[in-house]
């Protein structure tokens, strides 16, 4: 099992930020992340759909909470290569003049696609991705 965690702090207001991370087209700050979108007519809430296409990966997210200006979980339930996803959050608070983010997701691959081999791969890519859409979300939104 993998778990992913990740925290920085943004010099934004707490709605700023969960706005724009909260946006799939900002999933694109990722380098490996070529294109993400909410799927057919989904709008930001509980139910509903994103689909991304990264280097290597395909997904579908389904947002499974949804608390604005809070956090949102999600969980992938499709993917190729498949993997068995807890589920994700992304929580925002507030943290002096900005907010702090606290990310974390947990997957397994499946034995029969690459089990522990391919989490060795996926995680460091994973990790560094949403590092670096908290780097973007920082670019964008502070000064």
């Amino acid at each position: 099992m993998v778990r992913i965690h990740v925290q920085r702090t943004i010099a934004a207001s707490p709605e700023r930020v969960f706005d724009w991370l909260a946006d799939p087209i900002n999933l694109t700050a990722a380098r490996l992340m070529l294109r993400a979108r909410w799927s057919d007519a989904s709008t930001p809430g509980t139910g509903a759909v994103r689909e991304a296409i990264a280097a290597g990966m395909w997904l579908r997210e389904e947002i499974t909470a949804y608390d604005a200006p809070r956090s949102y979980s999600y969980r992938i339930v499709r993917s190729i290569p498949p993997l068995d996803h807890e589920g994700g959050t992304v929580s925002c608070s507030p943290s002096g003049d900005g907010t702090h983010v606290d990310w974390t997701t947990t997957y397994t691959h499946p034995v029969r696609t690459g089990g522990k081999v391919l989490e060795a791969l996926t995680a460091p890519l994973l990790r560094s991705g949403f590092v670096q859409i908290l780097a973007g979300c920082a670019k964008a939104l502070e000064g």
